[in-house]
Order: C-alpha cells, then structure tokens, then sequence
C-alpha cells in the first residue's frame, strides 16, 4: 500500500509589517488606537513615524466612526482640510491632534470642579478668596468638589487655546463645530451666592469675536449646600477665554 498524501498546508513564509506596501501599512496601523500610534508605533522605525505624521492614517480613522456624527465630521474633514503652513511647529499632525484629544462633545476646560485645587486657573481673591470645598454627592460631576468664594468679588480666568486642543484652523473657521466649556459652582451654608460666567471667543490676535455670558439664579444664604453647572456651546474661532465671577449676596 502506498503513503497516504499529506494534508498539511505548505509552510509560507512569514510576512513582517516592514515588507507591506505603504498604502497596506497604513491600512493596518489605522486600526491601532489613537495614543497607541503615538506612544508606541511612532518611535518603531522613520516609515512608520512617517505614517503617524501624515493625515491619511488618520483620515482613516475618522472614517471608520459610521454614526451620523462620524460621518458629518469626516466629511468636513475632507472638505476643510489643515493646512501643512501652520504645522511646522508643532509635533503632530492636525488630525492627529484631533483624534487624540477628542475636543468635540467634552468639556475643555482643565480642572473644572477644583479637584486639582487651583491648577489651571488665573485667580483673582476678594474677601477671604477663592476655596475648594466637599460637597454632597452630585451624580455626573467629574469631582465632588467645587469652587466656592466669600464675602467680595472673586474671579477666576482660564484660556483654552482650541487649535492644541485638536481643532485645526478651517474647521474653527468653518464655523461648523460646536465648543463646550462647563464649570461646578457651588456656595457655602451660611453664605449665599451669584456667579456669573463670561466667554469670549479670540482670533489668532486675540482680538474678541463674539463673547457670550450666563447668570444662573442667585444660591440663597442658608439653602442646600451643594454645586451646579454653568455650562455654553459656541460656534469656535481659534481660542476661548472663560471668565466666572463669584460673589456671595
């Protein structure tokens, strides 16, 4: 009787990613996750930084979101694409910046509730100052701490700078996105309050666009001891400057 044929597969030889065509490799390294690209594909060899720093493999990747808003951004992406004069100075790509930091629907602005004390902020104290203070609990605050004030006017600043924050210049003047920016106030027990939030929209000069202010109802002295959202949505230009002013009553 004769040997039965064997049906083992033939061996090929292995593929690494560096015999990949270059339209192949950045298929494959689009589906790695955005900071994984960064941290670790980006220092593997000067052909895959050069894949990271370009904009396809990450065109790709706001390609692969299917949901209406995925598919909106894409299509503006295409239709306002950045600029390669104004990247010289920085060390990512647009796109790149912009799926890292993901700044549409989030809240920008660092530090919001005081959880890293005043870190972030520009304060001004009147009174006895600015505090951070325990609250009771508030579900869906980043932090169960706010900012609190007493006595006199207090003011606290803080600048967002929307283009490291992952917007590129023409999707800022597109004026087709939406910016959020929220803060968590709060007052004392014994001491009631009025707060007031102030956005200014900047140019590249600093010039103000547009601003926009909010004055939620005064916190009443000797009420419930707890925290509230100031929240704005903006049509964006290049920075944001937020300005809340405190003052019990």
């Amino acid at each position: 009787m004769g040997a039965r044929p064997s049906r083992r597969r033939p061996a090929y030889p292995p593929v690494t990613l560096d015999a990949l065509p270059p339209e192949l490799l950045v298929r494959v390294l689009s589906h790695v996750p955005p900071r994984a690209l960064v941290t670790c594909c980006r220092p593997v060899c000067r052909a895959w930084r050069d894949v990271v720093d370009g904009p396809t493999v990450w065109l790709l990747q706001l390609a692969r979101d299917r949901s209406a808003e995925g598919r909106a951004l894409y299509a503006l992406a295409q239709r306002c694409p950045p600029s390669s004069e104004d990247e010289e100075d920085l060390p990512l790509c647009a796109l790149a910046r912009f799926c890292l930091r993901a700044p549409l629907g989030r809240n920008l602005i660092f530090n919001s509730c005081g959880e890293q004390g005043f870190r972030g902020w520009e304060v001004e104290h009147g009174g006895n100052g600015w505090a951070v203070e325990n609250i009771t609990l508030v579900p869906g605050a980043p932090s169960q701490t706010c900012f609190v004030t007493s006595f006199e006017w207090c003011f606290k600043r803080q600048l967002v700078d929307l283009v490291m924050e992952g917007v590129w210049q023409e999707l800022l003047d597109s004026a087709q996105i939406e910016i959020c920016v929220a803060d968590w106030w709060g007052a004392r027990e014994n001491c009631g309050c009025v707060y007031r939030l102030r956005v200014r929209l900047l140019d590249v000069y600093e010039n103000e666009v547009v601003k926009f202010s909010a004055s939620p109802n005064p916190v009443l002295q000797w009420t419930e001891r707890s925290c509230r959202q100031a929240c704005s949505h903006h049509r964006a230009f290049a920075q944001l400057l937020t300005d809340w002013n405190s003052l019990p009553p």
